[in-house]
Parts: structure tokens; sequence; C-alpha cells
């Protein structure tokens, strides 16, 4: 089919944010092992686990809270489960973790070009994401993305979640584009060839952990690997 617009996940779709954010983890997790003599891999485990349960439960509800403030709270009860009582330390490794994220955000190799092509041959080009405007505004800039696509759609500004489909609407809206001549680019399955499909658009599931369509699930429309796959199945090539 032909499409207007192609809509892109940016977490470990764009980016390898799962990298960044163990890296960016595990140095503050090293300076608070420095600080306070807590084990550092038992911190930095402590805090990947609360921080991905918090993005698994995301939901329209938690949209209003101060992404800033979550990271010291997630921090803070990392350090509560290594025997830690210390808020003050939570919050210091919250904005050390972020300062080290900014330092090794990084592109999947040829992304931009890839969006420039794809731009060049008529595509409306949106990141749809479920991140919050006090972070993802400001690694938008960092990855180098802000003048490569039309649109940039984050879930505490429109007040919706993927895979809310009026997430993936409000984005086509915007574009001006028919939804029903849209793809959906992302890694999650729940939240972005649900969401895709919800909206009556092309799904395509960058499927970068090789975790395999769920049992029972809708197969998504297509399935790639890499995300330099996509730009032959968006030009029909």
């Amino acid at each position: 089919m032909r499409f207007a617009a192609a809509l892109f996940d940016l977490d470990d779709t764009l980016h390898d944010d799962s990298l960044a954010y163990h890296r960016a983890a595990r140095a503050a997790a090293d300076d608070g092992a420095r600080e306070c003599g807590v084990d550092a891999v038992a911190l930095h485990r402590a805090y990947v686990t609360r921080a991905e349960r918090f993005w698994r439960e995301l939901s329209a509800r938690t949209l209003g809270t101060k992404l800033v403030a979550l990271r010291a709270s997630m921090w803070t009860g990392a350090l509560a489960d290594c025997g830690i009582d210390d808020p003050e330390l939570g919050s210091r490794l919250a904005m050390a973790y972020n300062r080290y994220r900014a330092e090794v955000l990084e592109l999947w190799p040829g992304v931009l070009d890839m969006l420039g092509r794809l731009r060049a041959a008529g595509l409306k080009i949106g990141i749809v994401t479920n991140g919050f405007s006090e972070t993802h505004r400001e690694k938008i800039v960092l990855l180098g993305l802000e003048h490569a696509v039309d649109g940039t759609f984050i879930a505490d500004e429109i007040g919706r979640v993927k895979p809310d489909p009026e997430f993936f609407f409000h984005a086509a809206r915007e574009l001006g584009v028919d939804p029903l001549a849209c793809a959906v680019i992302g890694d999650r399955y729940d939240r972005d060839v649900l969401g895709a499909y919800a909206a009556g658009m092309f799904a395509i599931w960058l499927d970068v952990r090789a975790e395999g369509t769920p049992p029972g699930a809708r197969v998504p429309d297509a399935v790639v690997a890499r995300i330099g796959d996509v730009e032959s199945l968006l030009l029909g090539r």
C-alpha cells in the first residue's frame, strides 16, 4: 500500500534506549556505592526493577506527575531495597542518572539518513512516544531528531498513553493525513502494534528483543529485526 505517514516510536526504535539507561543506571549506582557503601550491582538491579515496572504500568492517570520527582522516588526506593534510607541521596542519584544518560544517547546507525529519504519520498514523519515532555523534548534534541520529523507527539502533552487509539488519531490529524494511510513502527507489541491496530493503521513491529508474537495474538502486518529494514516496507520496494 501507499503510505502517507510513518509514526515512529522513540525509545528502542530510533535509538537503543535500553543500552543508554542501563549504562546511566550503572554509573549512578556506582556513585551510590562510593557514597554510602551499598552494593552497586544490587542497587542497579533494584533501580531497573522499579523503573521497568513504572513504564510497564504507565497509564493516563500517572501522566500528571513530574518525571524528575518520579526518578528521585525510584532511586530512593532502590536504596531502601538495599537497606539505605536516604531520600537526599536518592535525589542526587536521580540527577546523576539524568546527566549520565544524556551523555550516552545515540541513534541507531543510519536513522537520520533513512528519515530524510522517507520525507523526500513524500511521507510525513511523526514520533509517537509514551514519554514525558520534560525529558523527551531534550532527548529528541540531543539525538538530532528535532528537525528530522514533521511532528512529535508525547503522552503527557496529549493526555493519552499508547495503545489508546486516540493517541494515534491525534498524530494523524496534526500531520494532516488519513489514519488508514499511516504506518506505526515500534518495539512494543502491547503499546505500538496493538495501538496501531486499534487505530486501523498498518503495524510494523521492530522486534529488537526477538520476543516473537505473544501466543494467540494477532500477527503484526510486518516484523523486522532492525530499523534499517523499515524503509523498503514503507516505500514498497
